[in-house]
C-alpha cells in the first residue's frame, strides 16, 4: 500500500505519543497533556501512514498559537508572521528514505500561501549534523541561537525565507483571500470549534 500523509486524527494520537517518546534525544519527550494541547492548537499536524501503520508526523503552527515553547516565543519576539515547526518525527526503520523531504515539502506548501517564513530549531547538543545538514539543504539559515531554560541544550534557530507568498499575498490574500479548494483548507482544530483545550 502506498504511503499516506493526511490530517491527524484524535484516535491517532496514542500511537503519536509512543512515536515521539522513542524518537530518542534528538525530540523533545512529551505526554498526553502537552500532546492534546498541540492538537487542539496546531495549525498544521500531520501524521504519514503506510499499511494502517503510523510512520512519522510532523506539527507547526502561525505565530498567533498558543504556544508557550522558549523556541516558538523566541520567533514571536523576532517575526511578525511565520509558521514554526515544532516537530517532526520519522519511525526508525523509515529514516533516510526521504519521509523528512516529502513532510517538509508538504508543510511548506502548507506555509507559502499563508506567511513569508518558515521556522523550526535544531539541536546543538548533542549535536547532529545529519539534520543540521538536512536543514541547510531545504533552504533554511541560522537567524539565532538560545539555551532552552536555565540548563537545556542549545539550539540553532533556522528560518527559510518563503519567495512564493509575495505572488500569494498580492493576487490573493489582498484580493479577498485563498480560492475555496480542499487542498487551501485550513486543518480543523478543536481550539477552532471552541472545545476547552
Amino acid at each position: 500500500m502506498a504511503l499516506a500523509i493526511r490530517d491527524v486524527r484524535e484516535h491517532d494520537l496514542d500511537a503519536v505519543l509512543a512515536l515521539n517518546n522513542a524518537a530518542g534525544t534528538g525530540i523533545l519527550a512529551t505526554d498526553r497533556t502537552r500532546l492534546r494541547h498541540l492538537y487542539d492548537h496546531a495549525h498544521y499536524f500531520r501524521i504519514a501512514e503506510q499499511d494502517g501503520r503510523l510512520v512519522g508526523f510532523l506539527i507547526a503552527m502561525r505565530q498567533d498559537a498558543a504556544y508557550q515553547s522558549p523556541n516558538f516565543r523566541w520567533f514571536q519576539g523576532h517575526y511578525e508572521s511565520f509558521v514554526y515547526i515544532d516537530r517532526i518525527v520519522i519511525e526508525h526503520d523509515y529514516r533516510g528514505h526521504g519521509l523528512g523531504r516529502i513532510f517538509y515539502c508538504d508543510v511548506q506548501s502548507y506555509a507559502e500561501v499563508r506567511v513569508p517564513l518558515l521556522t523550526c530549531e535544531v539541536f546543538l547538543e548533542p549535536r547532529n549534523d545529519q539534520t543540521v545538514l538536512f536543514h541547510g539543504t531545504m533552504g533554511f539559515q541560522e537567524v539565532g541561537q538560545q539555551t532552552m531554560g536555565e540548563d537545556g541544550p542549545k539550539v540553532s534557530l533556522l528560518a527559510r525565507e518563503l519567495p512564493s507568498f509575495p505572488f500569494v499575498r498580492e493576487r490573493y490574500l489582498e484580493q479577498g483571500g485563498l480560492p475555496a479548494e480542499p487542498w487551501l483548507a485550513e486543518r480543523s482544530r478543536p481550539a477552532d470549534r471552541g472545545v476547552a483545550a
